[in-house]
């Protein structure tokens, strides 16, 4: 089991959202986050003042998945939110040691979404 997180730009939530459902994944927490990576400064004008702009708005997505998941998120968030500008954002995949559903008391891989191997399968 991995927990992916993805930071990535806010408008491309959507093609992000759609992908990773296409891929059979549905069970995704998103967060509004702000970060600074690779994108230059921006100067904004506030009030009439010059405001240095350093950290910028972003989404952070994260699930829990199975390992046969791992690789179709991985490549439905790639596709979902690349643009092939600086900024598009990154993937950390990271493992999980125990995963408890609060309702039911399942654990691990019985705790997260059902969903069947066969639908990573290429039509």
């Amino acid at each position: 089991m991995k927990l992916i997180t993805a930071v990535i730009r806010p408008e491309r939530v959507q093609q992000v959202k759609e992908a990773l459902f296409q891929a059979g994944i549905s069970g995704i927490t998103l967060s509004r986050v702000s970060g600074h990576g690779g994108e230059q400064e921006v100067v904004e004008h506030y009030r009439g003042t010059r405001v240095m702009v350093e950290f910028h708005d972003k989404v952070e997505v994260r699930m829990a998945v199975s390992e046969p998941f791992v690789q179709a998120a991985i490549d439905a968030i790639v596709r979902g939110a690349r643009t092939g500008e600086v900024g598009d954002g990154k993937i950390f995949v990271q493992n999980l040691d125990r995963v408890v559903r609060i309702r039911t008391g399942e654990q691990d891989n019985a705790a997260l979404t059902p969903v069947t191997e066969t639908r990573l399968t290429p039509a």
